[in-house]
């Protein structure tokens, strides 16, 4: 099997040169690549060896408490000892109070090393975005600190069996009694519902406080207790080591985070961060299966070359295209995140990043699987066995384009609320010809520039929702790529990038 290798190069490269991260508050490059080279290495040292035998293994429920498969428990201890969970977490509350771009790199790596572990940890930042946006001075002083130093971890709680995308018919209900409120229902897929590497578990739980459709729905928050438990843990195709669970709320105690009846508003906050997190997961993935369908067809004799002597895979015009396909997903969707990111920061254009976030959400998840598929074409059947670990890479990854909103629900809201007047299209196009560099491709954006006309003229655009995400990305790939072409002198394998952009792009 070939041992997972934290990206550190190309993604300080993507985050600099690529993506203007020094260009935002408060930005090191030096910070930045020594902290992405310590957790490279930490990741690459204890974490990755997890990976393997924690999809084996699997978590498991045993008397109402779930367990995590071995060594886990020591891999977070040493993960929370040194800090790594406070990472953008203010150093008022405890944390080391970072950048969320490095944030970004860190969690890149941390989902290629280990996946299934990253899915129960790294909902913390957007609980803490949210604590700090919503929460009282109370909650915030309680829970925090708990966050950033690992005493605690988070869930989100939204779906129920009956209510999955459509909020508006979940059934929990929030009832309160004197200063307290009282949960009672139940939630599935609950990332991380239980597990016994933290101490505590902050759930954040949507529930039902009124009786007004979506604007009954507020935000709670529940600690670990009780009334709140694990009643089973779903089987799954991959992810085995991360608990999916099923819970029940019975009479738990809660608190309102935020005003009553804005629920949704909250829990956006978590949401948004974790749709560009679940992007990163997708590429993490394609990139970790580039490397090893490399290594095995630089390495694996077959047939002979066009001079007759023995040649291994990658000298076959076929297997080098699809090398280059996974390189090039992996390389491109990495570089829309982290534009995506700078926006965030820069925060000028909230409409524009909302867009920015679905696309990469899309393009990031559908990569992942792409990356997988082709690496186990690469690699014929020895793909298809569990000894080199592309077949678990295809697993785990695929879930990418189901959770934190359907790929086809993304989709949709690009052609219907990103088509509205101030809803981000339009910003779209501006930021597309800035970041080229030079005119994007002409046929590209005129394609676009029709599509994005027609579907605001049409009765119902969603039709037509994913041709118009397609045309979307096209043009956001065009213009990284030539964003890419044109720092890729500051890439340390300078020819590598150049020739994959030439891929791209062709002579234009």
């Amino acid at each position: 099997m070939t041992p997972f290798k934290a990206p550190v190069e190309d993604i300080l490269f993507s985050l600099v040169p690529v993506a203007g991260a020094d260009l935002t508050k408060g930005w090191d490059s030096a910070t930045a690549a020594d902290i992405l080279g310590h957790f490279g290495a930490f990741a690459e040292g204890l974490i990755a060896p997890l990976n393997a035998t924690g999809d084996a293994q699997g978590a498991r429920l045993k008397n109402g408490r779930v367990r995590m498969p071995d060594g886990f428990r020591d891999a977070y201890k040493r993960l929370t000892d040194d800090g790594w969970q406070g990472l953008t977490v203010p150093e008022a509350y405890g944390g080391m109070g970072l950048s969320p771009l490095i944030a970004a790199g860190v969690s890149e790596i941390f989902s290629g090393a280990n996946h299934a572990m990253q899915m129960v940890c790294n909902l913390v930042p957007g609980a803490v975005t949210t604590l700090l946006r919503f929460g009282t001075d109370a909650q915030k002083a309680l829970w925090i600190p708990k966050l950033a130093s690992g005493e605690a971890l988070s869930t989100m709680a939204l779906t129920e069996p009956q209510a999955g995308s459509d909020l508006s018919v979940i059934r929990t209900k929030a009832a309160r009694e004197g200063d307290i409120w009282k949960l009672d229902g139940e939630k599935i897929f609950i990332s991380g519902g239980d597990q016994d590497m933290s101490e505590d578990i902050l759930h954040m739980v949507l529930a039902r406080s009124g009786d007004d459709g979506l604007r009954g729905l507020s935000l709670f928050l529940c600690a670990k207790q009780p009334g709140a438990k694990v009643t089973r843990i779903e089987q799954k195709l991959g992810l085995h080591a991360s608990p999916t669970c099923h819970m029940v709320f019975e009479g738990a105690e809660a608190e309102l985070i935020g005003e009553e009846g804005q629920g949704l508003k909250a829990m956006f906050t978590v949401m948004n961060h974790a749709r560009l997190d679940v992007a990163l997961q997708g590429i993490a993935h394609a990139t970790q299966a580039a490397r090893i369908a490399r290594a095995y067809a630089e390495n694996r004799q077959q047939g002979r070359g066009a001079d007759g002597a023995p040649a291994v895979l990658s000298d076959h015009a076929d297997v080098t295209r699809m090398l280059d396909e996974q390189t090039i997903l992996a390389i491109g969707a990495r570089a829309m995140v982290h534009l995506t990111f700078v926006e965030l920061e820069r925060g000028n254009t909230p409409a524009r990043a909302e867009f920015l976030t679905s696309m990469c959400k899309v393009f990031g998840s559908e990569a992942g699987t792409r990356a997988a598929d082709l690496g186990m074409q690469v690699m014929g059947g020895y793909g298809y066995l569990t000894e080199y670990g592309m077949e678990q890479i295809w697993r785990d990854a695929r879930i990418c384009a189901i959770y934190e909103g359907t790929n086809g629900i993304h989709a949709k809201g690009l052609a219907t609320r990103g088509l509205k007047p101030g809803g981000g299209a339009d910003a779209f196009e501006d930021f597309v010809i800035r970041i080229s560099g030079e005119a994007p491709d002409q046929t590209v954006l005129a394609t676009w520039q029709r599509m994005k006309q027609e579907l605001q003229m049409s009765y119902n655009p969603s039709t037509c929702a994913r041709g118009f995400y397609e045309t979307s990305a096209a043009l956001f790939q065009d213009a990284v790529w030539r964003r890419i072409r044109a720092v890729a002198d500051l890439h340390a394998d300078a020819a590598r990038i150049k020739a994959l952009a030439g891929r791209v792009l062709g002579a234009s």
